[in-house]
């Protein structure tokens, strides 16, 4: 048996006594003298399996001794304590069970006792971990097929349109790049790519001949375009577990100014996320060779981002945008997508 215990007790007899006895049953024991002890080895050494501490100890009670842990690597926060206590204090009891205790075993302990204590916590705690590991990677497994149905619905939206193969994919990749250095965990990051995909998905509902009409729409055809942000809304609403999809959907034309669609929302009424993809879809379409004109110059794309902060764009994001543009000193992001290797 190869798991590791840390006995914490002031009381040398009952550290001697844990000792044989876990050592004899095959736990490698490490026993510690204070909760100080305790504290000053974590700074070099490897959680354990289990921790048994006393309660009553001078300097630092076994509670304090839990708080602090809370506040360390995360491995030890983790670690399971069962406390030991010559007490019957059942407030006790509840503060350590409160703190996270798996349980309280009683001082002078029975050496068989002991034993059979701790191999029932070992045995529990392996079954937990285990579960963890399966529910992680069925997890991982399931966000995986979700990321390809995405991405494979991503393209059935660009394949509509003629001009703009890969759209989709580049405003991903654009949002994740802005929403990194704006701060944004890897977690959300990977949210805010998953929402820059799905953006225009609205536009299924969509007639083709509108998508890739050479030329300037009417009014009555882009009247059926503005449509999209709502079709899309009500498309990615029904996917309960991720929200955010259908917040970029239906608002990533909305204007900080409040002159945009399909609500007209304003500043920080729009989710930050889809003023992050606006500003991401406006730079791609920009630079994106359309039915009706060639790609822009890099000059101009410029100067409309800077012209439409605070009116069309969230003033930090766009500056996010502009310092992106000003490191692309060969005008290459359009047809890298971050390093994607997408061309337009």
């Amino acid at each position: 048996m190869n798991s590791q215990i840390i006995v914490v007790d002031d009381d040398p007899i009952i550290l001697k006594k844990a000792w044989s006895t876990l050592s004899e049953a095959g736990f490698n024991v490490i026993v510690l003298k204070s909760g100080d002890a305790l504290l000053e080895y974590t700074t070099e050494h490897n959680a354990p399996d289990l921790i048994l501490m006393d309660i009553n100890m001078p300097s630092m009670t076994g509670f304090d001794v839990v708080s602090e842990l809370k506040k360390g690597k995360v491995a030890w926060r983790d670690t399971p304590v069962i406390f030991l206590t010559a007490n019957e204090d059942e407030d006790a009891e509840t503060r350590g069970l409160s703190l996270g205790a798996m349980d309280f075993i009683r001082k002078p302990f029975v050496p068989s006792v002991l034993v059979l204590r701790v191999k029932h916590a070992v045995e529990l705690i392996g079954l937990q971990r285990n579960l963890e590991a399966m529910v992680y990677e069925k997890t991982k497994e399931n966000e995986s097929l979700f990321v390809h149905v995405v991405e494979s619905l991503a393209y059935a939206i660009d394949a509509k349109d003629n001009y703009t193969n890969g759209h989709s994919e580049r405003v991903a990749q654009y949002s994740r790049e802005i929403a990194k250095r704006y701060g944004y965990d890897e977690k959300h990051q990977e949210k805010i790519f998953m929402m820059g995909l799905l953006h225009d998905v609205g536009k299924i509902g969509v007639p083709d001949w509108v998508i890739n009409k050479p030329g300037r729409l009417t009014d009555e055809e882009f009247g059926m375009i503005k449509k999209h942000p709502s079709i899309g809304d009500k498309i990615l609403s029904n996917i309960k577990e991720m929200p955010e999809l259908a917040f970029g959907a239906k608002c990533h034309h909305e204007r900080f100014d409040g002159r945009g669609y399909p609500e007209g929302l304003a500043g920080d009424d729009i989710p930050e996320e889809a003023r992050i993809i606006a500003v991401a879809d406006a730079y791609d379409a920009m630079t994106s060779k359309r039915s009706y004109r060639d790609v822009l110059s890099q000059e101009i794309v410029r100067g409309e981002i800077e012209k439409g902060k605070g009116s069309q764009f969230d003033p930090k994001f766009a500056d996010i945008m502009l310092g992106m543009i000003d490191e692309d000193k060969e005008y290459k992001m359009r047809d890298t997508a971050i390093g994607k290797g997408d061309t337009v």
